[in-house]
């Protein structure tokens, strides 16, 4: 399914309801009724084809327009991916930890030790996660935005070009692998190791939201990577060779 302007978006959520998420980074919220895209766009003040790119390249891994995408202006890339972090963070990450709280809370007294393990872990991952998230809302966000306002405004001097040969975006172009496989190897744990459960829907829930939220990250990478990490690389080498 290609979304366009004139697709009506509860159609959108039908076709694939794990755009839910999606839509709320945009501040969009349910009850739209039978509006188009461009309408909701246009009520919420949300950039129609920056919102039409994201939502297309959500739903099909092979759509994935990095020329349209490093289009836009850096805010509209850098808001987008804050907005992710906070629902990795206030939702994705609490919810999953309420799950595994639960399964060790029900686990009999052999398994405990095994559960556990499984909690330590996730434990584990969550504070590389935030740490991950820190180090690019601390460090790399305002690095990018103070480089793109620079070029912006014509203020390029020698000042900058030390700090792009110092913090160049380079060094944190690889930053995402450690975050990615420790989520994988969780997952491997728990498909592979995971003692026989009693309420085994508890344990597949854990598991689904495990996919899910390694689906949406890498999705997220996956701008970072390919969209973000290249447009300000360009803007590098405008600086050093302005």
């Amino acid at each position: 399914m290609l979304v366009t302007e004139s697709t009506k978006l509860a159609d959108v959520i039908h076709h694939n309801y794990l755009l839910l998420p999606i839509l709320n980074r945009f501040n969009i919220q349910l009850g739209f009724g039978n509006k188009t895209v461009k309408e909701i766009c246009s009520e919420q003040g949300v950039h129609l084809q920056f919102f039409l790119e994201i939502v297309n390249s959500f739903l099909d891994n092979d759509y994935f327009p990095e020329t349209e995408l490093q289009s836009f202006p850096l805010k509209y890339i850098i808001d987008y991916i804050k907005r992710s972090h906070v629902f990795y963070v206030e939702f994705k990450v609490p919810q999953i930890e309420k799950l595994i709280a639960e399964l060790l809370e029900k686990a009999s007294v052999e398994n405990r030790q095994s559960y556990k393990l499984i909690q330590n872990f996730f434990i584990e991952y969550k504070a590389e996660l935030i740490e991950h998230i820190d180090k690019e809302e601390d460090n790399i966000h305002p690095y990018v935005l103070k480089l793109d306002e620079a070029i912006q405004n014509n203020k390029v001097d020698s000042e900058l070009r030390a700090l792009v040969k110092k913090e160049s975006i380079t060094l944190y172009a690889d930053d995402h692998d450690n975050i990615e496989d420790k989520l994988f190897d969780l997952k491997n744990l728990m498909i592979k190791y995971l003692p026989p459960t009693e309420d085994y829907s508890l344990s597949n829930a854990i598991l689904y939201e495990l996919f899910r939220l390694e689906r949406d990250l890498g999705d997220h990478s996956r701008i970072e990577e390919k969209v973000l990490i290249p447009k300000v690389e360009a803007i590098e080498k405008q600086i050093l060779g302005a």
